[in-house]
């Protein structure tokens, strides 16, 4: 079935099943990589995209679900101020370490900062706690998430 979606501000066009989960059409038929396939349960938050704005697991969503919704991945977050202020914050504080999962880190943390411009410990602990890092830089996500969020 053919489907035109938006992704980061471009019209798209695929022809796909309608069952296919977004992370794929993403990653395979659009050639957008920076979401990763964790665990494909949506519990790893790897493949966290924006659709309509939310950070989104695209792993578990149908691309027939998505209608006009624009989606933004890691490739297109710049185009949001907090999600290009976030980037910049990963590289000066070094957050990464492997960095598979900092991609869905980056979408999460962009769309608590957007909804919550100054959270909490207990906010960031909240909006983060379905993205799962195997390196365990947890306390730089959150430093990273702070320096945005005091203006740094």
């Amino acid at each position: 079935m053919v489907y035109i979606i938006e992704v980061n501000g471009s019209k798209r066009t695929v022809d796909v099943d309608p069952d296919m989960p977004l992370l794929w059409v993403l990653r395979d038929e659009l050639d957008l990589k920076g979401s990763k396939f964790g665990c494909g349960g949506g519990f790893c938050g790897a493949c966290t995209v924006h659709v309509d704005g939310q950070p989104t697991r695209s792993c578990q969503v149908p691309i027939s679900t998505i209608g006009s919704a624009p989606i933004a991945t890691i490739e297109g977050i710049a185009a949001n101020p907090i999600g290009a202020k976030l980037q910049a914050a990963w590289m000066e504080l070094d957050v990464p370490q492997c960095g598979y999962c900092q991609a869905g880190q980056i979408m999460s943390a962009t769309g608590l900062l957007t909804s919550k411009p100054r959270p909490t410990d207990q906010d960031i602990d909240a909006a983060m706690s379905g993205n799962v890092c195997r390196c365990c830089s947890y306390t730089r996500i959150r430093a990273g998430i702070k320096h945005v969020a005091e203006g740094k």
